[in-house]
C-alpha cells in the first residue's frame, strides 16, 4: 500500500517521503480501514520542521486526521462494522474520563503512526462513525481541530447561550469554534491580520472581527465590544505573542484555554494576571472518544458542515504542507487518498 512517512522530525517538509508499506492487519478490538482523506493541522508542521514539544519516531507516517471506511475488524469488535464511515480519535487509548499520563503515546501522527496510507488499523474504542450529512473529505477534518476547540469550549469552559468567547485567528480551530457557537447562540469575537478573512468569518457568525495588524491592541477593543465586561471565554493558540492580551480582554471570573503556542510558548506567566482576573487558565490536549461522540452528535443536530480551504490529492502532500506553512489558508487544508 502507499504511504508518507518523515524520516525523523525536524527533517523538514521536503523529506516527506511515499513509500511503499505491507497492507496492516486488524488484531483484537481493532478495525481495519481504507482511508479517504485525510487534514493538516499545524500539528503536523511543526513535527516535520522539528518545533514540536513531544518526541515522534522515526519513518513516522504522518498526520493525526483522516476518514475513510471500514473494510475488515478483527476479534471482539462490536461498535462497528464493515462498510462503516469513520474517523480516528488523535488518541487510540483515551475512550473517555481523565486522560492516562501516558495517553500522548497513543497519538496518531506522533506516538504512533498516524492516518496517510492508503490503510491503516485503529483501536475499536478509538474510532468514531462520521455524522451522515459529511462527506469523508469533511469528516477527516475533524478529530484535531475540532475536537480540541469543542473541548475546550464545552468541556473547559461550559459555554451557555448569551455568553461571549474569543477565537484567535481563523485556522482550523477557531473556524470551528466559531461554528459551534454560532449554532449555540455564543456570541463569537475573531482576530485576523487580514480584512477578507474577518469578513468570511462574519459571514459564519461572528458577532466581531477584531484585525490585530490596525488594531494591536486588540484586547482593548474586545473590551469595548463587551462595555467593559470582558469576554467570558478566550481559545488560546497564539502563546507568547498573545496570552497577556488575552487576559486583558478576559472578564472577572473568566476562563482561558491553553491549546497551543503559534508564536511560541509563553516562557513567563505573571501571576497578578490571574489574581487580577481571578482566572480559570488550563492546558487542554484535543480530547477523547466520547468528547468525539458528543460533539458529533451536535454537529449532526444543527448540520455544521466543515470549512475546507483546499483539498490536495496524495501525490502533492507536499504542496499541502508548504499550504500550511504560508498561512494563507481559511479553515481546513485536506489531502485525498482514496
Amino acid at each position: 500500500m502507499r504511504a508518507y512517512q518523515l524520516p525523523k522530525g525536524g527533517a523538514g517538509i521536503d523529506a516527506l517521503q511515499e513509500v511503499e508499506r505491507p497492507e496492516p492487519k486488524p488484531a483484537y478490538r481493532q478495525v481495519l480501514v481504507k482511508v479517504k482523506a485525510c487534514s493538516l493541522n499545524f500539528r503536523d508542521y511543526a513535527i516535520a520542521r522539528g518545533s514540536y514539544r513531544m518526541p515522534v519516531r522515526e519513518n513516522l507516517v504522518p498526520l493525526s486526521d483522516g476518514a475513510g471506511e471500514v473494510v475488515e475488524i478483527g476479534p471482539g469488535v462490536t461498535r462497528v462494522r464493515a462498510g462503516d464511515r469513520v474517523a480516528g480519535n488523535f488518541f487510540q487509548r483515551w475512550s473517555g474520563g481523565e486522560a492516562a499520563p501516558d495517553v500522548h503515546k497513543s497519538a496518531l501522527g506522533g506516538g504512533i503512526d498516524g492516518m496517510l496510507s492508503d490503510y491503516v488499523v485503529l483501536e475499536e474504542d478509538g474510532i468514531v462513525k462520521i455524522p451522515p450529512h459529511l462527506s469523508l473529505e469533511q469528516g477527516a477534518t475533524l478529530p484535531c481541530a475540532a475536537v480540541t476547540v469543542w473541548h475546550a469550549m464545552m468541556e473547559h469552559a461550559k459555554l451557555k447561550a448569551g455568553d461571549t468567547i474569543l477565537l484567535q485567528g481563523t485556522g482550523g480551530v477557531s473556524i470551528f469554534g466559531l461554528q459551534f457557537a454560532h449554532a449555540m447562540g455564543i456570541r463569537a469575537i475573531i482576530t485576523s491580520s487580514s480584512d477578507a478573512k474577518l469578513e468570511r468569518a462574519k459571514a459564519l457568525g461572528a458577532a466581531y472581527g477584531i484585525n490585530y495588524k490596525t488594531t494591536p491592541d486588540w484586547e482593548k477593543a474586545a473590551l469595548e465590544f463587551t462595555s467593559g465586561v470582558g469576554v467570558d471565554h478566550v481559545v488560546e493558540v497564539g502563546g507568547a505573542a498573545t496570552l497577556t492580551r488575552s487576559f486583558g480582554a478576559l472578564r472577572v471570573g473568566g476562563k482561558i484555554t491553553l491549546i497551543g503556542g503559534l508564536s511560541g510558548g509563553a516562557t513567563e506567566l505573571n501571576p497578578g494576571l490571574i489574581f487580577s482576573r481571578r482566572a480559570n487558565v488550563q492546558g487542554i490536549s484535543v480530547g477523547s472518544t466520547q468528547m468525539f461522540e458528543a460533539m458529533n452528535r451536535a454537529i449532526a443536530v444543527n448540520a455544521i458542515k466543515p470549512v475546507i480551504d483546499k483539498v490536495f490529492p496524495f501525490a502533492d502532500a507536499k504542496a499541502a504542507y508548504h499550504h500550511m506553512a504560508a498561512g494563507a489558508h481559511f479553515g481546513k487544508i485536506v489531502i485525498g487518498v482514496g
